[in-house]
């Protein structure tokens, strides 16, 4: 399994966009339902910064063949403050996540 977590910090007037275009995806993921991905986004306290943590099994990444996450990506600079940084982790362990 590949997984990546994804942090950044969007410009406060544009939260509340980023947000939606965010629940948008995880719609259009409940409905498509693809298989081999784990996801989660969390806003920390700040009210603008986000995390995203994906799972992926194999080479492809199902997120990327979502329409709602390819509007996600449009115009994901002009929202930024602090641009999205992709950093690649290897599992030591976990508890209560499904792997």
């Amino acid at each position: 399994m590949n997984h990546v977590i994804v942090r950044y910090k969007v410009k406060p007037e544009r939260a509340a966009e980023n947000e939606e275009l965010v629940r948008a995806v995880y719609a259009e993921l409940h409905r498509v339902r693809p298989a081999g991905l784990r996801y989660a986004t969390y806003r920390l306290e700040d009210g603008v910064s986000f995390v995203h943590v994906a799972s992926t099994e194999g080479k492809r990444n199902p997120l990327t063949q979502l329409a709602a996450f390819e509007r996600f990506l449009e115009n994901i600079e002009e929202r930024c403050d602090e641009r999205p940084v992709v950093s690649p982790v290897s599992e030591i362990g976990s508890y209560g996540v499904e792997a």
